[in-house]
């Protein structure tokens, strides 16, 4: 057939979940990609593509590319460390660890942690990297080279900090910075890296980190340079009531009400956690755009809470899937998918949360946090080919009558395919792109010079 143009790769025979506006699964269905894009999706056999590759698709669920939308990468290389803290404790214990961070040990932590997405089914991801000591280096770009070893689409954000403790803040004067120098990089990132194209592999957010740890000045000028420059805003929020003790506390409001003052809601606006929400809050982020990156496994080994998940899907809130950082040792991005459905459960009961909603929050729900929904999140022609092709007829699954109902809630689905970009980063559960063993290697011994750093 003339119109099948080299080269074409057709996933057929498997079991497909489009996550489109139809929610539209196909069993047999098939999957055509040309170049970086998808190209057909439909019902039955694929049409014949002379000369494509085809992959045997049988016993097999296929799906978008999960998408991250929330992480720390140089986390890490500091797992397992204070295990049974909240998060302000475990953040005390932490920040002096960070502080002695360097592009170097950046790069070997950003390299197995986007290893370990990929391996989980992850196509795009983003980086909330807030901590930049004074002789580090450019942590920003190792972190960036770091996921062009990989080969995973990456949004990373220029972080910040600039509320240390003796001005009332939570983490130690010689991990924050100043507003000049927080802008003047946060322009530097935008002007080197952003790329807002179509199909673009990387594209910049700018995200002061939280409440207590940056002051009201740079929330209000980060937000006016973000929206000048064409960016979108990160931050985390009301992730546990210490936070919102602190905002009442220092400045007389919750902290939602908080960030709106400070021009923080809004369409090119998503932030982490989210869990101890009013109704008018969740309405006001339905009313004005903004997401939210959902963080199941962070927030029950912090002991935070549970997010009103139900309540901000039944309001049409953007909400996104994310694995955080080393305070989720697992770090499976597929695994965050039972996680979310089991919390909304034990809050609401068994109509809390499906598994198909727990699937569209990671795909389409992720896009749209990222503002990409007309790019990425879907299996739909003319979307980008960003595709993971689950085996689902092994041992612990293959008795499962549904197999996205497999995917979320049997054990790991072997990952037996993952593009990026049209591209493989995984082939038979083996990643492509780099050796595992060497990138275990790396970040194994950038844990130990960590810690020796923070001993001495």
């Amino acid at each position: 057939m003339s119109e099948w143009l080299m080269p074409i790769l057709v996933i057929d025979g498997a079991a497909v979940a489009t996550v489109d506006a139809a929610a539209a699964e196909f069993s047999p269905g098939h999957v055509v990609v040309e170049d970086d894009l998808i190209v057909a999706v439909g019902d039955g056999p694929a049409p014949e593509a002379p000369g494509a590759t085809v992959v045997d698709g049988r016993g097999c669920l296929v799906t978008p590319g999960l998408v991250n939308t929330h992480d720390h990468l140089y986390q890490w290389i500091t797992r397992g460390y204070a295990q049974d803290n909240s998060l302000f404790e475990w953040l005390t214990v932490l920040y002096p660890v960070w502080g002695q961070l360097d592009a170097e040990l950046q790069f070997a932590a950003a390299s197995a942690a986007l290893a370990r997405l990929a391996l989980t089914g992850c196509t795009t991801t983003t980086d909330h990297h807030y901590v930049f000591p004074r002789s580090g280096g450019d942590l920003l770009g190792a972190g960036i080279a770091a996921a062009q070893r990989i080969g995973i689409r990456f949004h990373p954000t220029r972080g910040s900090m600039d509320l240390g403790v003796s001005s009332g803040g939570l983490p130690p004067e010689h991990t924050v910075e100043d507003i000049d120098t927080i802008l003047t990089a946060c322009q530097q990132a935008v002007d080197t890296h952003h790329d807002p194209g179509f199909g673009s592999m990387l594209q910049i957010a700018l995200a002061p980190c939280s409440p207590f740890s940056v002051t009201g000045d740079l929330m209000r000028q980060s937000a006016l340079l973000a929206r000048d420059l064409g960016v979108r805003l990160h931050t985390h929020l009301a992730e546990t009531r210490d936070e919102e003790e602190f905002c009442l506390a220092q400045f007389g409001a919750r902290p939602v009400d908080y960030v709106e003052s400070l021009g923080w809601l809004g369409e090119d606006v998503w932030l982490a956690h989210c869990v101890h929400l009013s109704d008018s809050d969740i309405n006001r982020f339905a009313a004005t755009g903004t997401g939210v990156a959902h963080c199941p496994t962070s927030n029950g080994r912090l002991g935070a809470g549970i997010a009103p998940v139900t309540e901000l899907l039944a309001a049409d809130v953007a909400v996104g899937l994310g694995v955080d950082g080393g305070c989720t040792e697992h770090r499976a991005m597929a695994n965050e998918l039972r996680e979310a459905t089991l919390a909304a459960r034990f809050r609401l009961g068994p109509g809390a949360l499906s598994a198909r909603q727990a699937l569209r929050m990671a795909t389409v729900g992720g896009a749209r946090c990222l503002g990409r929904e007309r790019e990425l999140g879907s299996l739909e022609p003319g979307k980008l080919a960003d595709i993971a092709l689950w085996q689902v007829d092994g041992l612990g699954l293959a008795d499962v009558v549904d197999p996205v109902w497999a995917l979320v809630y049997g054990p790991s689905a072997p990952l037996r395919l993952l593009l990026v970009n049209g591209k493989t980063v995984v082939a038979d559960g083996e990643l492509r792109t780099a050796d595992t063993a060497a990138v275990a290697r790396e970040a194994r011994t950038a844990a130990a010079t960590l810690r020796r750093r923070a001993n001495d």
